[in-house]
């Protein structure tokens, strides 16, 4: 059935990503959810072809998305969608996104499939059956110190009025790291990591359809997941760490060494230049 699942899931990811490609330079239609939280007529659009699939495909299943209500019908499956993460960079015509669809099977992942329009890119992991990369099978990076890591992040929406913005772990993290790369999709950059691209990855005020089915990627390519605190990475964690598991401690121990009071410190300074 699994085989099924992933045909399927692997079918409308590249049908939608085909899609936003298609429509990547075009002026696209914007509203804003938020200050600077977008989304456009194509991440609804998108989402309204996938999930119109599902239904079609698999009626008695729970449904939970980015753009809209979702369904809740008390399934043992539920599908985690987001049809388009990196709008704002979609917006711009910056081709730095992604369709990342997950299945989870009472409250497991156990598929997660990551569609890269832009460059053909395939991701895709089953529950103990690894992950892929267009076929090939993916394994975190070796390195193993924090300084020769290059690392991933990304910024909340509401860095403007909220002091828990993670300005301060970014000073941090930018002294200790060879370098950090901040590109504006969450799954992709937790793809990369699964891909051994990236070295390490850590954000705040994440959803579970930006980690859902790059969170499956990370283990089963080898690598590690936690929150902030060290804890076991759960959908609903408020932070996510992820790792090729060599430099995870290290970040970890980082992470946990900044004090919290400099994050209010930090955004003081930055809403005086940017007010």
């Amino acid at each position: 059935m699994i085989r099924d699942y992933r045909a399927f899931a692997v079918a409308i990811a590249r049908e939608a990503g085909a899609f936003l490609k298609a429509r990547c330079h075009d002026t696209h239609t914007v509203h804003y959810k938020g200050e600077i939280n977008i989304v456009t007529e194509e991440d609804r659009l998108s989402e309204d072809m996938i999930v119109s699939q599902i239904r079609k495909r698999f009626p008695d299943h729970d449904i939970l998305t980015e753009e809209s209500k979702g369904i809740d019908r008390g399934s043992d499956y539920r599908w985690i969608i987001d049809p388009l993460d990196g709008t704002t960079n979609y917006a711009h015509g910056y081709p730095v996104f992604c369709v990342s669809i997950a299945l989870e099977k009472k409250g497991d992942v156990i598929l997660g499939v990551i569609y890269n329009p832009m460059l053909r890119e395939l991701f895709v992991a089953e529950k103990n059956r690894g992950a892929f990369l267009n076929r090939r099978r993916l394994s975190v990076s070796g390195t193993s110190a924090l300084s020769r890591s290059l690392l991933a992040t990304g910024f909340p929406y509401d860095i403007r009025r909220n002091a828990d913005n993670n300005m301060n772990y970014f000073i941090g993290m930018a002294l200790k790291a060879q370098a950090i790369r901040r590109a504006g999709s969450a799954a992709l950059d937790l793809a990369y990591v699964a891909a051994g691209r990236f070295d390490g990855f850590w954000e705040l005020k994440l959803h579970p359809w930006d980690t859902a089915a790059a969170s499956l990627m990370i283990r089963e390519a080898g690598g590690t997941l936690s929150d902030i605190s060290g804890n076991p990475y759960q959908l609903s964690s408020s932070g996510i760490v992820a790792s090729n598991g060599r430099v995870h401690r290290a970040m970890l121990r980082l992470l946990q060494s900044i004090n919290p009071i400099s994050i209010a410190s930090t955004s003081s300074i930055f809403l005086k230049i940017h007010p």
